[in-house]
């Protein structure tokens, strides 16, 4: 059996497909150790599960879209992020000695530290942005990422190895989506896609089930946890558009306390849900178009009402409009009677629920944590032998 390290970065939404995976990897027997912040990662994992914490950096993303976001992303997240977690993902490796990395797609000092260790590693893109990048509607966007990465490099003191791109290892690249999706974008060497890698949430919140109306049906309404301080007039907004169908559905909307004061009868407010438990009991999902939300409502054959924000928020709502499983609106200016359409659009046209079972069914065919975890294991097993030798 083998040793992993996953080196992850502190954003929720990006930490629930590591987690599954790693408990496919241990349900296979294999060893898993983590590297990453500690009050992420702690009520994750358990009690006794090896961790190598490195604190934690926050990131409180702008409202910028476009270009304007991917700056921010980089020269805001991305870079001191980092910077911040370099030393310790440095020493997590070389103290845990571990047959694989796993990095997120954006830990690149896991990649680092593997890369100096000698020690192969796989990219987890838990994103679409760096896997089918919007070039034709950012043209400077490799440009711009390209002079970011030589940034990365020198915060070593590694030779820069120009082949060698951190965002997507030579060994193993797993992508959380499948063509389904994806549609025939190129897609990096080695890359798989495995579709959603849905496992257990041991921190998933309750759920008011006495409020839930079994007549209606059911939207859950959310922007993810990175952008509830940007939604205050997308949620009034979708409390006014769903008024006229009140009467038969009803809203779950995750928001924290204060954000939708007063809401109607018909909207159950709630600043976390257990997401995988509702899901097959759903409708519909409106939702700003982080891949992993929209990916498990797909999952779960409900189609989705897209409002993108920022960052890869654009392409997904793309892909999810070209593949008939939704809608896109903006978050931005969509009006209620917009929103509204949308979303009686997706609940009673039986088209978007038909799309919506195809990609589930990719989605199924593709394999997810189970089919990640067989990858990494074949990786470790392909390593050389005096790597595992010397540990």
């Amino acid at each position: 059996m083998a040793r992993f390290l996953f080196v992850v970065l502190p954003v929720v939404s990006h930490l629930s497909a590591p987690l599954a995976v790693g408990q496919a990897l241990e349900a296979a027997g294999h060893e898993v150790a983590w590297c990453g912040p500690r009050s992420d990662l702690r009520p994750l994992i358990g009690p006794d599960a090896t961790l190598h914490p490195t604190g934690k950096r926050h990131y409180r993303p702008d409202a910028a879209s476009g270009m304007d976001s991917v700056r921010s992303l980089w020269a805001g997240h991305v870079l001191p992020a980092n910077r911040f977690i370099r030393d310790a993902a440095d020493r997590a490796v070389a103290d845990y000695r571990p047959d694989v990395v796993v990095a997120d797609q954006y830990a690149l000092a896991g990649a680092l530290a593997a890369h100096r260790h000698g020690v192969p590693w796989a990219t987890l893109c838990v994103g679409v942005l760096e896997l089918t990048p919007p070039t034709d509607e950012m043209p400077e966007f490799d440009d711009y990422v390209h002079a970011q990465l030589a940034r990365v490099w020198a915060m070593t003191d590694l030779p820069v190895d120009p082949a060698l791109d951190l965002r997507f290892s030579p060994y193993l690249v797993i992508g959380l989506t499948t063509a389904a999706l994806t549609g025939p974008a190129a897609l990096p060497a080695r890359c798989v896609l495995i579709g959603p890698a849905l496992g257990r949430r041991p921190n998933a919140p309750g759920f008011a089930w006495d409020a839930w109306d079994p007549v209606r049906r059911h939207v859950l309404v959310t922007v993810g946890t990175m952008a509830e301080h940007l939604a205050h007039d997308f949620y009034r907004r979708i409390v006014v558009a769903t008024a006229p169908l009140a009467d038969r559905v009803q809203v779950i909307l995750t928001a924290p306390p204060g954000l939708v004061p007063d809401p109607p009868a018909h909207v159950l407010v709630a600043p976390r849900v257990p997401v995988l438990e509702l899901m097959p009991r759903l409708d519909a999902v409106v939702s700003h178009g982080g891949l992993g939300t929209v990916s498990e409502a797909l999952a779960h054959g409900v189609p989705v009402v897209v409002a993108p924000i920022r960052h890869d928020h654009p392409t997904v709502a793309r892909q999810v409009t070209r593949a008939g499983a939704g809608r896109t609106v903006s978050f931005r200016t969509a009006t209620p009677a917009e929103l509204t359409s949308a979303l009686a659009a997706v609940l009673d046209d039986p088209a978007y629920a038909a799309g919506a079972r195809r990609v589930a069914e990719s989605f199924a065919a593709a394999g997810g944590a189970r089919a990640a975890a067989a990858h990494l294991a074949a990786l470790a097993a392909s390593a050389p032998l005096s790597h595992q030798e010397a540990r």
